[in-house]
């Protein structure tokens, strides 16, 4: 697989850049190395079904969706990086969504 970069460079893909991106979010956290490793390469399996070229975007996006299902620090050190927050309503923001949660669709019984 080949990355295209935010500047347009382009790149082989390299799993071991995930793990050492999940490696420095979950710093501290209670997250064994084996499940940052098992998370890499579900990433990078599901990336695979997507086709030989990926943006690095694509790949920023598919870090987060399992992050969030893991740990919301790691999560919120990762996007505080990837997205390049600047201030603390960036993280007002991200943690709004992040604790958004809908509402599952209700079920007509009367049926």
């Amino acid at each position: 697989m080949i990355v295209t970069k935010r500047s347009g460079e382009r790149m082989p893909f390299d799993r071991n850049k995930i793990v050492e991106g999940i490696s420095a979010a979950a710093k501290g956290r209670p997250i064994e190395a084996d499940v940052i490793e098992q998370i890499s390469c579900e990433i990078e399996e599901e990336l695979r079904s997507f086709g030989p070229d990926l943006s690095s975007e694509r790949i920023g996006v598919a870090v987060l969706e399992k992050l969030r299902s893991v740990d919301d620090v790691a999560y919120m050190r990762f996007a505080s990086v990837y997205k390049g927050f600047d201030d603390f309503s960036d993280f007002q923001r991200e943690i709004t969504l992040l604790t958004k949660q809908t509402e599952p669709k209700r079920h007509d019984s009367r049926a």
